[in-house]
């Protein structure tokens, strides 16, 4: 929590950034870049571990990624590593992702089901959420076989589970609820 909280002050001053310059596409794009390399194996063990000294590792990103990601994405990199917060970086990348759905006007939208919906079926679900609420979304479709039937909608902190799963469950805790 603390750290998603710090995230988010690092993604707001770079999504600022990133406005000011007419940059946020590009920086995002570079985020997810610089997080998809440094994401696992060696690269993440090096850039995460704090027996490594900074100006080696400042030294080491700057042969990787300069010229190559926006100035913006490379000096917050760098600074997450002068600050000793190597592992904020995927935190960070997933806040700036949110701040550039919500300059869009739009918003995350998780559909898990027990099969994968067709096209139609989708878009009309989608349809029909983006009438009711006044937002676009950005869809991600989830197949849970546990699900058995229905469909749960997950909307950033909004959670709609109308899954024959969902249903037996607050059934039985309204059984075995104490009196």
């Amino acid at each position: 929590m603390a750290n998603e909280k710090l995230a988010r002050r690092y993604a707001t001053a770079v999504f600022a950034l990133a406005t000011e310059q007419n940059v946020v596409d590009r920086i995002g794009d570079d985020l997810t870049a610089i997080v998809s390399t440094l994401g696992s194996g060696i690269a993440h063990d090096f850039f995460v571990a704090p027996i490594v000294d900074r100006r080696e590792k400042e030294r080491v990103l700057l042969e990787t990624f300069g010229g190559r990601v926006n100035d913006i994405a490379l000096h917050t990199l760098l600074l997450l590593v002068r600050k000793r917060r190597e592992a904020l970086l995927a935190a960070l990348s997933a806040e700036y992702a949110k701040l550039q759905m919500a300059a869009r006007g739009e918003e995350a939208l998780t559909v898990t089901s027990a099969r994968e919906l067709s096209r139609d079926e989708l878009t009309a679900l989608v349809g029909r959420l983006e009438r009711l609420y006044a937002k676009k979304f950005e869809v991600t479709q989830v197949v849970d076989r546990d699900a058995i039937g229905g469909v749960r909608i997950l909307m950033g902190d909004r959670r709609i589970d109308g899954t024959v799963a969902g249903r037996l469950e607050a059934l039985s805790r309204t059984l075995f609820a104490t009196p």
